[in-house]
């Protein structure tokens, strides 16, 4: 029995589209946190902001975790890092020795301060000359190929 080649148009896909962009957004990000003085990655830049977010309260590391959409030991390493940095500190639950809460110190509430600045320059590069409605548009398609990939998950 012969197979049939199958042909496929990767250019005309969105799928090298996505990655191409994924990957000058993750370039410029680390060139941008280097310009304002910032060794980070961008995997602490995303923790930083869910724990900002979650200012005073912290969040447990399950929940960061899925926040972050990391497994338990490789977020754990992460914070690890985060925490010899003096950006974290991790405490334990007091009825439950089991589960340990993130908290920001100010440390970390300065660096992340400093890495919005240059979250926003990439932004600003990132949607030059996009309109609003372009803008909403295109996020309005990114979510329905994340809506596609989670029926399949």
């Amino acid at each position: 029995m012969q197979s049939k080649e199958v042909y496929i148009d990767f250019e005309n896909s969105i799928i090298p589209w996505l990655g191409r962009t994924s990957k000058f957004v993750d370039h410029y990000l680390h060139l941008l946190l280097v310009q304002h003085g910032l060794t980070l990655s961008k995997e602490q830049v995303v923790v930083l902001k869910r724990l900002h977010d979650h200012d005073g309260d912290g969040l447990n590391q399950n929940e960061l975790a899925y926040l972050t959409n990391r497994d338990k030991s490789s977020l754990a390493r992460l914070l690890s890092n985060m925490e010899k940095k003096r950006f974290i500190t991790r405490k334990q639950h007091k009825e439950d020795k089991r589960i340990n809460r993130v908290f920001l110190t100010d440390e970390g509430r300065a660096v992340f301060i400093k890495a919005k600045m240059a979250i926003k320059e990439l932004i600003q590069t990132m949607e030059e000359g996009i309109t609003e409605e372009e803008k909403k548009q295109l996020i309005k398609l990114l979510k329905k190929v994340q809506v596609n990939y989670k029926k399949e998950i």
